[in-house]
């Protein structure tokens, strides 16, 4: 097997994904291991290890059992820089290979593609080490049972981290000399993890968990840069969201500051790629200089929410154009041909993290010209020197419209210019080598791309937006869905595979739900029933509410687990709750609505413990328990005036709304009751901004 770790991702994985695999022995042969056989991006770019890997799956158990060997389990996923700088330091190395095939029995898992496994080990490694992150390791006995954790272990020993074949060695002692011992301690963890596996209830109580979540908000909160806590920093939009939310119920101008700075700040840092557009994961320092450079697709949805929501807050055109840049991104790059949209980029370009984003002075200069080249430095903190490993990340230093206003420029003429500067350097950056494009398409991350894009067709009217959700939706309902109704987890190049779990459900049934809103096409509203149904069929309890994030039909990896966590994304049982109780209130359905407050209850103990960790569970329940506001829109769905009527409201924020729709042939008007009250109709625009003056 060779060392092709170097080579570019993109043409590596196109090369092993299209091979004839036909003539290939079932253990890959003498060129590739069992992996070569995967559909994952992430497991063949593992294809060509001299690491013995296997995929999940019994063989491999059997293979520990039969051989009485621990099982070496590593988790990570195809655009994880540290997954590729372990493969590049240890598992293309001989030496580690041999260690691992001669001791272990070597498997390998894509976190995306099987988040069930990845969650439960997670969890472990948390409990063990206090910490977690990818690639994350794992070694187990033959019955999965763990009993070591790490995340990234050197080839050799670094500081205070011993190297990987020492760690091995020293496992393999403790498995063949003190087994009662690895007995004792995967008890002891199986206990712990079971404790963690079921939700903890409590009542109702929205004013003072909202409350409590505000305030810790505000002791994480930097007042300076934006966001919430310490280097390295996340962007985290759902707390911006939330704090969106907690103003317009409470009035709390402090709120939306927070929430404004916020956005502001992530705007003009390194973070946000101000030449290609798009969000990159996380920033490594507190100023939102440099980025890891990754870009999830989740990421782009979150964000494109929270942006949305503040222009509907405010009436801010930056923030609406801000999401408009971050779905030009998503349209121009991760959209695939088929429709549905893929994973994510990668940082690395042949094994250099940031090299396709990053600027010498002189490139500008090649690019625009000297005169050009020297605003936007000034604009964007270009140095000789660079502030990044001796190149340049763009970071605005002022919004545009403040600098031109300093230089003398009309500012409409200046977004003009810059926007021609921007895609100048663009075209020149296309030319240098790319980062991988993990092509993957996950059902739950398209749920929330789906959701942000309708929302943006409600919010603006552009209506490639609504084509692209639309296009998602056809996607999956072709290549992600079995008889109609069951999901499917992932598809890469023509195969789907893995049932799908909570959150592929609920985060879909999102999207159809924002689809619904944004069009009053009753048909997304129905489709939207007919996946909740099932997914209540799936993973429902049937003595405790709570859903579980596995199917009852699924492999039981570990124990089966109802989570409850908001993570960079909202958790499937927090945005399960919204959409059962949106649904309820949409269709007048009771039980759907009672299965939404049954998931609430279920999980609002450890919800009003750690708030800041369950913001959308927080945010359900304000939909739950709020007045509501009732907008029925009468008309024909081919009217421009219905259409325009529509688009005026959902440019308002309106948590707790209930929209409807009401056949009319005869002209359009809106209906809308609120504040204890229902109003006449009205069918001229300026009497319907007036109205929603009134009442929202």
């Amino acid at each position: 097997m060779t060392n092709n770790s170097r080579v570019n991702g993109n043409e590596r994985i196109r090369r092993l994904a299209e091979l004839d695999r036909s003539t290939l022995p079932p253990d890959g042969g003498p060129g590739f291991n069992r992996l070569i056989f995967s559909r994952s991006p992430y497991l063949l770019q593992h294809a060509e290890n001299p690491v013995d890997w296997f995929p999940w799956g019994e063989e491999a158990f059997e293979k520990a059992r039969r051989e009485d060997k621990p099982v070496f389990l590593s988790i990570g996923y195809a655009t994880c820089h540290w997954c590729h700088v372990m493969e590049r330091e240890s598992f293309v190395d001989h030496e580690v290979a041999e260690v691992l095939n001669g001791k272990f029995v070597p498997v390998k898992v894509d976190r995306e593609e099987r988040p069930d496994i990845d969650d439960q080990y997670m969890t472990v490694a948390q409990m063990m080490t206090g910490g977690g992150g990818w690639p994350l390791t794992i070694v187990m006995t033959p019955d999965k049972e763990p009993f070591f954790a790490a995340t990234y272990i050197p080839k050799t020993p670094k500081k205070d981290m011993a190297g990987i074949i020492q760690v091995l060695d020293k496992i393999d002692e403790f498995w063949r000399d003190s087994r009662s011992e690895v007995a004792e301690s995967c008890a002891r963890i199986m206990m712990n993890l079971a404790d963690t596996a079921a939700p903890s209830a409590g009542p109702l109580e929205a004013g003072k968990v909202a409350d409590s979540a505000f305030r810790s908000l505000k002791m994480a909160y930097d007042g300076f840069w934006g966001g919430f806590g310490e280097a390295p920093k996340f962007p985290l939009p759902h707390y911006v969201s939330f704090l969106l939310l907690y103003w317009k119920r409470h009035g709390a101008i402090a709120a939306r500051e927070m929430a404004e700075h916020t956005l502001t700040m992530l705007r003009r840092g390194g973070i946000f790629d101000q030449v290609g557009f798009g969000l990159h994961r996380y920033s490594v320092d507190r100023n939102w200089l440099v980025p890891h450079f990754e870009k999830m697709l989740y990421d782009q949805a979150m964000a494109a929410h929270a942006y949305l929501e503040a222009f509907q807050s405010t009436g801010e055109a930056r923030y609406a154009a801000t999401a408009g840049a971050i779905f030009s991104f998503v349209l121009d790059e991760l959209a695939s041909p088929e429709g549905g949209f893929c994973s994510a980029w990668d940082a690395d370009t042949d094994g250099v993290e940031g090299a396709y984003y990053t600027w010498s002075a002189a490139e500008i200069r090649d690019a625009l010209g000297r005169e050009a080249a020297d605003t936007l430095s000034r604009l964007f903190g270009v140095t000789e020197e660079g502030n990044f490993e001796g190149r340049n990340i763009f970071s605005l230093q002022s919004l545009p419209e403040e600098f031109a206003a300093t230089q003398g420029i009309d500012p409409a003429e200046f977004a003009a210019t810059l926007d021609a500067w921007r895609r100048q350097l663009l075209a020149v950056r296309r030319t240098r080598p790319r980062p991988l494009r993990d092509e993957k398409i996950l059902t739950s991350w398209n749920g929330l791309m789906i959701s942000a894009l309708a929302k943006g067709y409600a919010v603006t009217g552009a209506l490639r937006y609504r084509e692209a959700a639309d296009a998602a939706v056809e996607f999956i309902r072709k290549h992600l869905t079995m008889d109609g109704e069951r999901l499917l987890r992932s598809w890469y190049r023509g195969d789907a595979a893995v049932p799908g779990f909570l959150e592929d459900y609920a985060f879909l049934v999102w999207g159809l739900i924002e689809l619904y809103e944004a069009t009053l096409d009753r048909a997304y509203l129905d489709e939207a029933e007919r996946y909740t149904r099932k997914m209540l069929r799936l993973f429902n309890d049937a003595e405790h509410y709570g859903l579980f994030d596995t199917a009852f039909d699924a492999e039981s990896v570990l124990v089966r687990k109802k989570g409850g966590h908001d993570g960079v994304i909202p958790c499937g049982n927090s945005v399960a709750a919204m959409n059962l109780i949106r649904l309820g209130r949409l269709t007048d359905d009771s039980r759907l609505l009672e299965e939404g407050k049954g998931i609430l209850r279920a999980f609002m103990g450890g919800v009003a413990a750690y708030p800041v960790s369950a913001l959308q569970f927080v945010t359900a329940l304000d939909r739950l328990e709020a007045p509501e506001t009732e907008i029925t829109i009468e008309g024909s769905l081919d009217s421009p005036e219905t259409m325009d009527m529509l688009h005026a409201v959902r440019r308002r924020f309106i948590p707790g709304m209930v929209l409807r729709f009401s056949g009319n042939e005869h002209g359009s008007r809106v209906k809308i009751c609120g504040k204890g009250a229902c109003r006449q109709p009205v069918s001229d625009p300026a009497a319907l901004e007036a109205l929603l003056d009134e009442v929202v």
